[in-house]
């Protein structure tokens, strides 16, 4: 009778490990998950604020990590800088800011900035851009093509990467379960910036 009570306790402990397993797993998986998609996402961000420096310079976006890498560490971008101001009484006698420029109330200066000194803080490490984190050697995808909307050229950009490798060494099945949810809501199953199909407003999928 001893032994039968030792097996069955030895049985529920067992059952009880794989049921604690069959919870904690999941919950592991999303919060390392969600700690990789951070820092993706924020790196995605600083690359979207350098491609919309480098249009604005340049009237185009880069599919090149190294022209973007350079633009960062080299390069540099127009201030506008104004002086002066429009006096409330002025405005009520409906001066507009083009008025006061006009008649020399404001001063316009245009100065160019280091886009190192500018857009990222201090230790920022523009070489690191292109890396995907939390892997060896990979690197994120990025791309860029002339779209025709509504008539209009418009030029756009994309930069991403896929959940297989940002979440390489993860548990496969879990991974293959979130590409899924994702494809079915019709997402990007894996984090992504702009787009080269339909033109959206550089947003990222997971805004």
């Amino acid at each position: 009778m001893k032994k039968l009570i030792q097996i069955a306790l030895g049985i529920a402990i067992v059952l009880a490990y794989f049921i604690w397993e069959s919870i904690q797993t999941p919950i592991r998986f999303n919060k390392e998950k969600d700690k990789r998609y951070a820092a993706t996402i924020q790196q995605l961000k600083d690359i979207r604020t350098a491609q919309t420096a480098y249009k604005d310079e340049y009237g185009k976006f880069t599919a090149s990590f190294d022209t973007l890498i350079d633009f960062i560490k080299n390069d540099s971008m127009k201030l506008v800088r104004a002086e002066g101001s429009i006096s409330d009484e002025l405005l009520a006698q409906g001066w507009t800011e083009a008025i006061a420029v006009q008649e020399g109330l404001i001063i316009r200066d245009t100065i160019r900035i280091a886009i190192k000194d500018t857009l990222f803080p201090e230790n920022f490490n523009a070489d690191k851009l292109c890396k995907v984190p939390f892997t060896e050697n990979d690197l994120f995808e990025m791309a860029t093509a002339n779209l025709t909307v509504s008539k209009l050229n418009v030029n756009v950009f994309e930069a991403k990467v896929l959940n297989n490798i940002l979440l390489h060494s993860m548990d496969r099945q879990l991974v293959i379960n979130l590409n899924e949810r994702m494809k079915n809501q019709n997402n990007f199953p894996g984090v992504k910036v702009g787009d080269i199909v339909e033109p959206n407003n550089n947003a990222g999928n997971w805004e």
